[in-house]
């Protein structure tokens, strides 16, 4: 069973790490998942990245696109998730494309792992984000659109624009 997000904030304000005002900071989205995939399940996951990561995060150096999750030992790593390089790093550097272990209570990962062995369903981010001082990352299981399924969702996306913007019309000359 997934936590709700508002299980997760109710923890984070008992302990102080977060106000009631602390809004999440969206840091990246994958809008091209939304067209190339139908979702079938999100899940929220913590990350584990180094110090240098975290701060090129916050600066917007990150990129999602060709993004994936997969499973490498019993654990669910993010694959190709581009973090650029910090530009104050000193010292310190890190490999932009390494993957990162992704951090799921062990249901949870039996959960997606099952999902997982249907034909076609893949793991793929859909956004990344700071909740108060954690960076968590939007993850979902998803299957491919086809190229009729890619027209079909953009002709009901036109008929929904024509069919707003005729009840607007219609209520605005009454």
């Amino acid at each position: 069973m997934q936590a709700s997000p508002c299980h997760s904030r109710k923890i984070f304000l008992f302990l102080g790490l977060m106000d009631e005002n602390t809004p999440m900071r969206v840091v990246a989205k994958n809008r091209k998942a939304w067209h190339e995939y139908t979702i079938l399940q999100k899940f929220e996951a913590g990350i584990s990245l180094k110090g240098v990561e975290v701060k090129s995060v916050r600066d917007g150096h990150i990129a999602l696109t060709d993004a994936y999750a997969a499973f490498e030992g019993g654990e669910l790593y993010l694959n190709n998730l581009n973090i650029g390089a910090y530009r104050n790093k000193g010292y310190t550097d890190h490999d932009e494309r390494r993957p990162r272990k992704l951090l799921l209570h062990r249901r949870e990962l039996l959960k997606i792992a099952r999902q997982i062995e249907i034909k076609g369903n893949t793991i793929i981010p859909l956004q990344v984000y700071f909740k108060g001082p954690r960076l968590k990352v939007e993850i979902a299981i998803a299957t491919g659109k086809r190229q009729y399924d890619k027209r079909e969702a953009k002709e009901k996306a036109r008929m929904d624009r024509e069919m707003q913007r005729e009840i607007k019309n219609r209520l605005k000359h009454r």
